[in-house]
């Protein structure tokens, strides 16, 4: 076993312990804890206690790893791993009671930050389907024991795309326009599900011809990343501003990928 396969295993086994937790959480009731960047972009109390358990465990697992997590920020540690994680990823969508959520768990070296690092593992688990999507840097991208592939070609009716919207209502104008740049190109319709990580996922399970989104966080991509890379797609990444908040990433198949970049605005 290589050291992603290993660190591919625990990302699993610790998913799997965090979505039991989130669905039980949910299912009891869900407190708003706070809200984050904007007023929409809420904090439910299960985030929290999620986080929490995914912290825990990972310190008595590899106490000398660092930590990157959407609620409890960044602590580097002494590896050089780092675990970044999104307890629940789809927040909104849990706090409303729609059953399209995930956690996404991934290991990554070299700098914490996007631009920086090589992810080497990671794991996307949506409890309420039982979905775990999962990959191993060199070792493919797999559901269960299924190994995935992004869609091979594009119909001529189109791609069937994916994207989302930014927290902040003064960056709906710009995300409207992106939305409009795309449509008529590559389009053959559009989905926006409120997961940028089960969005990954999709894209790497070719349910999704590809996917777009400006204003990403690192733990929205870092499991996600991977599982498209290692189903055989294509992942890009800019920075137009220097915000780390507000890069706008394009995945998609080979056959897709540069006609959905050009039409975006990533070259």
């Amino acid at each position: 076993m290589t050291l992603a396969t290993e660190l591919e295993a625990l990302a699993v086994d610790i998913a799997q312990e965090a979505g039991r937790l989130a669905r039980v959480r949910r299912d009891a009731g869900v407190a708003i804890a706070a809200t984050k960047s904007a007023l929409a972009d809420i904090v439910t109390e299960a985030d929290r206690e999620v986080e929490a358990l995914i912290r825990a465990r990972l310190a008595a697992e590899r106490p000398g790893d660092g930590f990157l997590g959407e609620e409890s920020g960044a602590e580097r540690g002494a590896s050089g791993i780092t675990w970044v994680v999104d307890p629940i990823d789809g927040t909104v969508n849990y706090a409303y009671g729609i059953p399209h959520y995930a956690v996404s768990i991934a290991a990554v070296t070299g700098e914490p930050t996007p631009e920086q690092w090589e992810v080497q593992a990671g794991a996307v688990y949506a409890p309420v389907a039982g979905e775990m999507f999962r990959a191993a840097r060199g070792e493919g991208a797999w559901l269960g024991e299924a190994r995935l592939a992004v869609s091979a070609e594009v119909g001529p009716a189109g791609a069937l795309l994916a994207t989302g919207f930014g927290y902040d209502p003064a960056t709906r104008p710009g995300d409207l326009e992106l939305i409009a740049h795309v449509m008529p190109l590559v389009a053959r319709d559009l989905r926006r599900s409120g997961s940028a990580a089960l969005d990954h996922a999709y894209v790497a399970a070719g349910r999704l011809d590809g996917y777009f989104e400006r204003g990403l966080a690192p733990w929205d991509l870092a499991a996600g990343s991977l599982l498209v890379t290692e189903a055989g797609g294509r992942y890009g990444r800019n920075q137009p501003d220097g915000s780390w908040r507000s890069p706008l990433i394009v995945a998609a198949g080979p056959a897709l990928f540069d006609r959905l970049a050009e039409a975006a605005g990533l070259v």
